[in-house]
C-alpha cells in the first residue's frame, strides 16, 4: 500500500499478470467489448483493467469456444488484466430460480433453461481465464426485508466457501463478495464470515441498486471496517463520480459501471464542470470542444455542434467518439483522485467534486 489519506489509500493491486494502480475504474465490457469502442482504444485511453460478463459470455459464443481461442485475453485482443464478474446479478436481475444449491434461469437469448451453481460459475470463469474471477453470490434489489437479506448473506456465504474449494487456475485471483443490503449488522456479519473463508481481494456487492446515497455509504462503511488493510476493496457497479470518491474517501480501491459508457451513448457527457446533454439545442453551434479542461483525441478535434450533429443523425461514430470522451474523463478522474490523497488533500477535493456533481 502507498500513500493514505484517513481512510483513502492509494496502492498497488499485483496479478500473474503484473501490476494494477489503485484507487481504478474498470470500464465494463458485458460480451468481451465495452460497448462501440476496441481493444485498440482502451489501450490508448491507457486502461489497466476491463470486467466482462460471466453470464452472457457462457451463453455467447460459450465459455468452451474462448478458452480454445486462448482464453479473454486471445479471443478479444485484449492483453492487460480482465475480472469477470460472476453473472449473478444478471440472473436474479432476470428473475432466476434460486435454492441453497444454486439457480437456475433462462437465457435471455433462446429462453432455453440453465443451471447454475457455485462451482460451475468458477468452471465457467476458469475457462474464460480472467486475471480475476468472482465467486457467485445472491443480490438483491432494495429495499429488501430483513429476512430476505438474511437468507442472501448465509446462501452467498454458504456458496463462497464452495467457490473457494473449487476454484484451481493457477494464477488467478478469487474475490469473494459481501452482502447484507442496508442492514449495517448483516454487512458486518457477511464480510467477516468472507474474511474467514479467505479471499485474494473482497468485493462489496448488492449496492447502488435503490437505496439512497447515505444508506449506501453507512452499509459500505460498516462491510470495509471489517476487511483486511492489505488486500483489495472493490465496490461492485458504482460509477458516478461523486459516489466514487465518496466510497474512495471509505477505503474502496476499486469500482466498476456501465454508467459513463452508457451515459456517452446517449450523448450524456462528464465534464469538469459537471454532466453536459449535449442534446440540448444551445449546443447547435457551440463551436467548444466538449471539456475545454479536457485533453482527450475527441476534445482535442471536434466541437460540441459536430459531435451533436453526428448523436442527433444517429451516426455510429458519435457512440465511439463520446464513449471514448467518458472514458477518457473517468480514468484521469481517477488519477486526480490518487494524487488528491498522496497530497493529503482528497477533502478538499471532495468537497469541490460536491459543489459540481450534487
Amino acid at each position: 500500500m502507498g500513500s493514505q489519506d484517513k481512510l483513502a489509500r492509494v496502492g498497488t493491486l499485483k496479478t500473474s499478470r503484473g501490476e494494477i494502480a489503485t484507487p481504478c475504474f474498470m470500464p465494463v465490457g458485458t460480451r468481451g467489448s465495452v460497448r462501440s469502442i476496441s481493444s485498440q482504444d482502451l489501450e490508448d485511453l491507457d486502461a489497466s483493467i476491463i470486467l466482462a460478463n460471466t453470464y452472457h459470455m457462457m451463453l455467447r459464443p460459450g465459455a468452451e469456444i474462448v478458452s480454445e481461442l486462448g482464453g479473454l485475453h486471445g479471443f478479444t485482443g485484449w492483453n492487460r488484466h480482465f475480472l469477470t464478474d460472476s453473472g449473478g446479478y444478471q440472473v436474479f436481475s432476470l428473475s432466476g430460480l434460486v435454492d441453497d444449491e444454486g439457480v437456475t434461469f433462462r437465457s435471455t437469448y433462446d429462453g432455453s433453461y440453465h443451471r447454475f451453481t457455485p462451482e460451475k460459475a468458477v468452471l465457467v470463469q476458469e475457462l474464460l481465464g480472467a486475471d480475476i474471477q468472482m465467486v457467485l453470490d445472491v443480490c438483491l434489489a432494495l429495499p429488501a426485508d430483513t429476512k430476505s437479506l438474511r437468507l442472501a448473506v448465509e446462501r452467498t456465504l454458504q456458496w463462497a466457501d464452495r467457490a473457494k474449494k473449487a476454484h484451481s487456475r493457477p494464477g488467478q485471483a478469487l474475490f469473494g463478495i459481501v452482502q447484507g443490503g442496508t442492514n449495517t449488522d448483516l454487512r458486518t456479519e457477511s464480510a467477516l464470515g468472507t474474511v474467514d473463508i479467505d479471499f485474494d481481494g473482497y468485493a462489496i456487492g448488492g449496492l447502488s441498486v435503490g437505496e439512497g446515497r447515505a444508506e449506501m455509504l453507512e452499509a459500505l462503511e460498516a462491510a470495509i471496517n471489517v476487511l483486511p488493510l492489505d488486500q483489495p476493496r472493490y465496490l461492485m457497479g458504482l460509477g458516478d463520480p461523486l459516489g466514487i470518491i465518496e466510497a474512495v474517501s471509505l477505503g474502496v480501491d476499486m469500482f466498476d459501471s456501465v454508467l459513463p459508457t452508457r451515459l456517452a451513448r446517449h450523448g450524456s457527457i462528464f465534464t469538469s464542470q459537471g454532466r453536459l446533454n449535449l442534446k440540448n439545442a444551445a449546443y447547435v453551434k457551440d463551436p467548444n470542444p466538449l471539456d475545454p479542461n479536457c485533453s482527450c483525441s475527441v476534445c482535442s478535434r471536434w466541437s460540441r455542434s459536430y459531435l451533436r450533429h453526428l448523436l442527433m443523425v444517429s451516426e455510429l461514430s458519435a457512440q465511439r467518439l463520446l464513449t471514448i470522451h467518458n472514458l477518457f474523463w473517468l480514468l484521469g478522474y481517477m488519477k486526480q483522485i490518487s494524487k488528491a490523497i498522496e497530497d493529503q488533500s482528497l477533502e478538499a477535493f471532495r468537497n469541490d467534486m460536491k459543489q459540481i456533481w450534487s
